[in-house]
C-alpha cells in the first residue's frame, strides 16, 4: 500500500493497511510531516515528491495507491503516472468538487477516459465516517471490495453466496505486495 500525503488520515490508513497485511509506505514532499515518529505503523516513510517516488517504486496488480495529499501540485502529476501503471487500486481523497476539478486537470494533462475510469474518487465507501480511523476503514473496505469484486452492499441486502468460489484467502503480506 502506497499512501501519498502525510496527513492524519494517512496515520490511520497505515495502521489499517498493515493490519490487512500490506507493506505500507507513506510518502510526502514535506519533511516536517513525513516522519517515522508520526507513522509508526508504516514500513517506510519517504520524503520526496509523490510522483518522483512512484516513478521508482516497485508496483504490481496487488498494489493499492491512496492519494491523500489534497493538493493539485502533488495530485495531478502523481495520478497521471499512477493511472498508467499496472496497480490494482487507485483512490484519491477529496470532496466531489475537488474530484471534478481533479478530473478536469487530468483531462487537460491528456489522460484518456479509460484511464480516468480507474480512479476511485472520492476515496472509500459511504460508511458515514467522520474520524481518520473511520475513514481508514472506509478506504480499506473499498480496496477489499475492489480487489475481490465485491459489491460493497450490506450482506443483509445481497443475494447469493457470502464467500465467492475461488476467492483468494491469502492476505497481501503473504502474497508479498505493497
Amino acid at each position: 500500500m502506497l499512501i501519498f500525503g502525510a496527513v492524519d488520515f494517512a496515520g490511520a490508513l497505515s495502521e489499517v493497511g498493515r493490519f490487512l497485511g500490506y507493506r505500507v509506505t507513506v510518502c510526502d514532499a514535506r519533511p516536517v510531516f513525513a516522519t517515522a515518529a508520526r507513522f509508526p505503523h508504516a514500513d517506510e516513510v519517504v520524503v520526496d515528491w509523490p510522483h518522483r517516488y512512484l516513478e521508482r517504486a516497485e508496483v504490481d496488480s496487488r498494489t493499492a495507491v491512496c492519494v491523500l495529499t489534497h493538493d493539485a501540485k502533488f495530485d495531478i502529476p502523481l495520478l497521471r503516472l499512477a493511472l498508467d501503471l499496472p496497480v490494482g487500486y487507485i483512490g484519491a481523497m477529496g470532496s466531489r468538487r475537488t474530484h471534478d476539478h481533479r478530473l478536469d486537470a487530468l483531462c487537460e494533462a491528456g489522460v484518456p477516459d479509460d484511464r480516468l475510469a480507474r480512479l476511485n474518487s472520492p476515496i472509500g465507501l459511504d460508511l458515514g465516517a467522520h474520524t481518520p480511523e473511520e475513514t481508514a476503514i472506509s478506504i480499506a473496505a473499498e480496496i477489499i471490495a475492489h480487489t475481490h469484486h465485491g459489491t460493497g452492499l450490506p450482506l443483509s441486502r445481497a443475494t447469493g453466496p457470502i464467500h465467492r468460489p475461488g476467492a483468494d484467502a491469502l492476505s497481501p503480506a503473504v502474497r508479498g505486495t505493497a
